[in-house]
């Protein structure tokens, strides 16, 4: 077993080996392993002793900020008031001060009465409460040795957590499935009494005992649940459901949520009355001794159990389940089912096989998102402007967490700047430019590199303390407010971003000015200056001994773009970026731009036209075509040496990746990348899922400009759509792709005869795509 130890965070405690019930689908007392039979039927204190200090040995080693015990049997409430008392004192005393206890009880609720429910208030238990639905469906499985039926003491137990007093202890419902059962009728049942949660559990079963198929259809369990999900669904979704959420959350790119679903490593240990250490209780349903460590808490720690095969089994991820999981698509999501559904005894390693629920957990999560793609795609993988207004939303979030992490040690300047905002903000023409000034890319660069330095300790310094003031002036210029802002300034000069550079003195200066805006534009006062200086400027001037302005790039059929080579956080490209631009040459770059522009609105128009809506800025930079950079949606850093058609396709490519890289900000388009290796249709290299989706986003885009570019693409959509990195919104994406390719064979004979840059350069560009990393 390789990887490092995984500590447990989840302890479940057997308070009591008894039950009061006499479920026939129990796996403590009706499957393959009988040790409950030799156990004691309470805990002792000397084994709560134990376990207490274990885990605050555990807890400190590991330096875990929670423990999560839940208290279990059996039947917990067997063990009396007394006996409960002296668990949460002993685990709530030996945690004091090392971590937080999150105490929880799994009860039939059959002994849930007031003087419990008192007692777990005191200690703060939250309770779980097992319910298999409605009479019908609970009696079929819970009931007493004498058959009488537990379902009204069961009952009055939830209705007496829904009690206001009781209510902030109610952990949820927990229903194991029964295909026999109505699943409508458990689904209402169960929502009708408004639980904080249900867990739906399949029975256990392995593949030497199996679950029962009356209709003989391997998709049975999955046709009972997602006739409950469509049954939720059409309820308005009246309460949190464990198995979907698990399931949404792995389709969108998140965690699984359950251990009986998902790639996680396992943390959860048993403690048995007797003290012994076991893994998981459910293995007790594979054969004798399956859950045995050989451990116990009077002489063995967390850690020695930790290390143990069997556990260390359940934490490889990826690499603990089978073969045949490993290639599914869905195994990201369902993670080759709970392990002890693998069991089966014929098959070399007992555990090395898919779920014997594999047909049903493959057709739950594929009807799952069937049912919820629509509602769960992110609209900004679709449409252009949605994902502009994403990326304004991140801009503005990534400001807002700057400012309570600062937590007023911004400094003076930070504060005024702050407060000016809310100013500009309330005036609507304000809040408009302002809008504007952050939707400047290199604003993102600011915001990104000052919060890392933020949350790592470090003070904010230079000019990223001093970029808000910054902003609000620029926005304040832009808007025609008449608001006096300060704005500090170094070596001489003070940078209005969107706008130009100030020049107010020589280099080495330092100090503070205040920008104002007039009538015919806006006016700068040194502060503390002698003797003073005032400047009176306007934003369209053209370049003097005072002023830099950002050139604006005018040349039809291109957009209008600012030719930004002024703001002191454009460096955010892998090359680095020139100097500011004589007049000259910055003409000279208007006319390149406009003349690939022109090819690329006659090759490829729809993507111009994207393009245009899209792109604001461009940065000259010291070498290459064109590239994107580690900032917000919007910029190209463009080298100045490609002719026009070198130009044009570098702008594409760079706009793919820009594209690309933008999406990946805003939502997830796959999940644990690198776990898996793709070759890839063009040649013969293995690489990961990003790298694989990059060069086919690019590779399509450029096939529509030239179409020996689409060589391998379709495949590679085929490879993509089916591995099991992608998610709902990745695969939104290939659908795009599809459909923006589908056109390709007349844009071939539309672009016939046009002359491309050699294949050499072809191949400099797509290698230029693996110098991308998607933050």
């Amino acid at each position: 077993m390789t990887g490092p130890l995984v500590p447990f965070r989840e302890f479940v405690l057997k308070v009591h080996s008894r039950c009061d019930l006499a479920c026939d689908h129990c796996y403590v007392y009706e499957h393959a392993d009988q040790s409950w039979s030799t156990r004691p039927r309470t805990i002792s204190d000397e084994a709560i002793s134990w376990t207490a200090r274990r885990l605050a040995e555990h807890a400190t080693t590991h330096a875990l900020p929670s423990v999560t015990v839940i208290l279990h049997g059996g039947e917990p409430l067997l063990a009396g008031p007394a006996r409960l008392r002296r668990v949460c004192e002993e685990l709530g005393s030996a945690l004091n001060g090392i971590a937080e206890l999150d105490l929880r009880i799994h009860t039939n609720g059959v002994q849930l009465s007031p003087r419990y429910l008192d007692l777990f208030d005191e200690f703060h238990v939250r309770v779980g409460i097992s319910l298999d639905g409605d009479r019908a469906a609970n009696d079929r499985h819970r009931l007493f040795a004498n058959g009488r039926s537990s379902h009204p003491m069961v009952m009055r137990a939830v209705e007496l957590l829904r009690e206001e007093r009781y209510r902030h202890l109610d952990l949820g419902l927990l229903c194991t499935v029964d295909i026999h059962n109505d699943p409508v009728a458990v689904h209402d049942a169960l929502a009708g009494l408004e639980p904080p949660l249900v867990d739906f559990l399949l029975p256990h079963a392995t593949w030497d005992d199996p679950p029962p198929r009356p209709d003989g259809s391997p998709t049975a369990y999955a046709d009972w649940l997602l006739t409950v999900f469509d049954r939720w669904t059409e309820r308005g979704r009246p309460m949190p459901v464990r198995m979907f959420a698990s399931v949404l959350s792995s389709l969108n790119g998140g965690p699984s949520l359950t251990e009986s679903l998902g790639l996680a490593p396992t943390d959860l240990v048993v403690i048995e009355t007797d003290g012994q250490l076991e893994q998981v209780d459910s293995l007790k349903s594979a054969y004798e001794g399956a859950a045995a460590t050989g451990f116990d808490v009077f002489d063995n720690t967390f850690d020695e159990v930790a290390a143990h095969p069997g556990v260390r089994a359940r934490q490889l991820g990826l690499a603990g389940v089978s073969e045949t999981c490993r290639r599914c698509p869905v195994v990201r999501s369902c993670g080759g089912g709970l392990y002890t559904h693998r069991y089966r005894s014929d098959s070399g390693p007992g555990f090395d096989n898919p779920s014997v629920y594999c047909a049903d957990l493959a057709a739950l999560i594929r009807g799952i998102e069937e049912r919820t793609a629509a509602a769960t795609e992110s609209p900004a993988v679709r449409a252009p402007d949605e994902l502009l207004a994403a990326h304004q939303d991140l801009t503005r979030t990534l400001l807002a967490v700057l400012h309570d992490t600062l937590d007023g040690r911004g400094g003076a300047l930070w504060d005024d700047a702050w407060r000016l905002a809310a100013t500009v903000e309330a005036d609507t023409p304000g809040a408009e430019a302002l809008d504007t000034v952050l939707a400047h890319p290199y604003t993102r660069t600011w915001l990104v590199g000052a919060l890392e330095d933020v949350q790592a300790g470090r003070d904010l310094t230079g000019p990223a303390a001093e970029r808000l003031g910054a902003t609000v002036a620029a926005a304040a210029v832009r808007a025609g407010l008449d608001l006096p802002v300060p704005v500090a300034y170094r070596d001489g000069s003070l940078h209005l971003p969107t706008l130009g550079t100030v020049l107010l003195g020589g280099p080495g200066e330092r100090g503070t000015a205040v920008v104002r805006a007039g009538a015919d534009g806006f006016l700068v006062r040194r502060q503390g200056a002698a003797p003073a200086t005032e400047l009176r400027i306007a934003p369209e001037d053209p370049e003097g001994p005072h002023w830099r302005p950002v050139r604006v790039l005018r040349r039809a059929p291109a957009p209008g773009l600012l030719l930004d080579d002024l703001d002191p956080f454009r460096d955010c490209f892998d090359v680095p970026v020139a100097d500011r631009l004589e007049a000259e040459r910055a003409e000279a770059w208007a006319d390149r731009i406009a003349e690939a522009w022109t090819l690329l609105a006659d090759a490829v128009p729809d993507q111009a036209a994207e393009a245009a809506r899209t792109l604001t800025t461009v940065t000259p930079l010291a070498g290459g075509a064109a590239e994107p950079g580690r900032h917000g949606h919007g910029a190209l850093g463009v080298g100045a040496t490609a002719d026009a058609k070198e130009l044009a396709l570098g702008l594409l490519s760079g706009f793919r990746r820009a594209k690309l890289r933008a999406l990946g900000e805003v939502t997830d388009l796959y999940a644990l990348d690198g776990t898996w290796e793709h070759r890839t249709p063009w040649g013969s290299e293995h690489v990961t899922f990003s790298r694989l989706l990059a060069e086919t986003f690019e590779r399509a885009g450029l096939g529509l400009y030239d179409p020996r570019f689409l060589t391998g693409v379709p495949e590679a959509l085929d490879k993509i759509e089916n591995a099991a990195e992608v998610t709902v919104d990745g695969k939104q994406l290939i659908s795009a792709v599809r459909k923006e390719i589908s056109g390709t064979r007349s844009a071939a004979e539309k672009n016939r005869g046009r002359s491309f840059p050699s294949s050499g350069r072809q191949t400099n560009v797509l290698a230029s795509d693996q110098k991308v990393t998607f933050e």
